[in-house]
């Protein structure tokens, strides 16, 4: 396994549709590793294909309930019923580091995906899993979860995050959770 570069806004490939994956080979299987072990070292829950450059309908997910590691790995994920209940969660992303957001989502969702063997799997999701899993799911759309607010809001925290960058790379250091003093 490796760890892979986290690309980060405002690279296109955030913003680009994602291509079906059609043939689920070692190759495949090797990415969905590489890009679970790149989100537990960046303390994320979730990862879309995009964020490490590479336009492919995959998404990794732990939300890690009770604190015990549950990877799911979803290869061509598809939404297919969501709940009319909306909530609001606050969210952020490993491609927009330092910043975060309300962002209002059906509070569950059924969804249809290929496992890393090939297998197709259907599951119900509710609350902050369904949550991640859409948030993943729109950077396969090229959208991110700033596209869920105003012009206003999201150029304000692009700023933000451009700010805090600036101000993490001046430190020697860009990772957000990092407890290093760098001065």
């Amino acid at each position: 396994m490796a760890l892979l570069e986290l690309i980060t806004a405002p690279n296109p490939v955030l913003r680009q549709r994602s291509a079906p994956v059609s043939n689920i080979d070692d190759g495949i299987r090797q990415l969905t590793a590489d890009m679970l072990e790149t989100m537990y070292a960046h303390r994320g829950m979730g990862i879309a294909a995009n964020m490490i450059g590479k336009a492919l309908r995959i998404i990794v997910v732990d939300v890690q309930p009770e604190g015990n590691l549950e990877p799911m790995i979803c290869i061509n994920p598809e939404v297919i019923w969501s709940s009319d209940k909306l909530v609001t969660n606050e969210e952020a992303s490993l491609s927009f580091p330092g910043i975060s957001a309300d962002i209002k989502r059906p509070d569950a969702i059924k969804l249809r995906f290929e496992d890393e063997m090939g297998v197709k799997q259907e599951i119900a999701a509710d609350g902050w899993l369904a949550t991640v899993i859409q948030h993943e799911m729109d950077y396969l759309e090229g959208k991110t979860y700033l596209d869920h607010l105003s012009k206003m809001q999201r150029d304000r925290l692009l700023k933000k995050m451009q700010k805090y960058l600036k101000g993490m790379h001046s430190h020697g250091c860009a990772d957000p959770h990092c407890g290093h003093d760098h001065h």
